[in-house]
């Protein structure tokens, strides 16, 4: 019987630890880090896309970060990690012209920023 009383008392603090969104079930949030924005590039016609020599940099007010493509096989730049706000992005590369997007803006879902993705074709000069 002391148990039964036990458990009952302690089932409101069981209940109340639990980080539920009232209009979703309960999902718990993962330890990633995930970048509001992945850009990816390709030069004129070319269907690949390419990181080398290409400068890619988000600006929101005051705040700019070059996004950066770690991996060959894989060359997306990504940034502004778990960083909600309103971009610009520019992306340069000589011999290119530069484009300039308009105001691009990431999210926030209950975890996690909501990653943008964008795919820019630069043209020869």
């Amino acid at each position: 019987m002391k148990k039964i009383i036990l458990i009952l008392c302690c089932l409101p603090f069981l209940t109340a630890s639990t980080c539920t969104n009232d209009d979703s079930p309960f999902r718990p949030c993962t330890a990633e880090a995930k970048a509001g924005l992945n850009v990816s590039v390709s030069l004129g016609s070319m269907n690949s896309i390419t990181s080398e020599g290409v400068t890619v940099i988000a600006t929101d007010g005051d705040f700019a970060e070059t996004l950066t493509a770690p991996f060959d096989n894989d060359p997306v730049f990504s940034g502004v990690y778990e960083r909600v706000g309103s971009y610009i992005i520019t992306v340069s590369k000589e011999g290119y012209q530069t484009f300039t997007t308009e105001t691009i803006v990431v999210g926030r879902e209950v975890c996690h920023v909501i990653p943008r993705i964008l795919h820019v074709s630069l043209q020869p000069q």
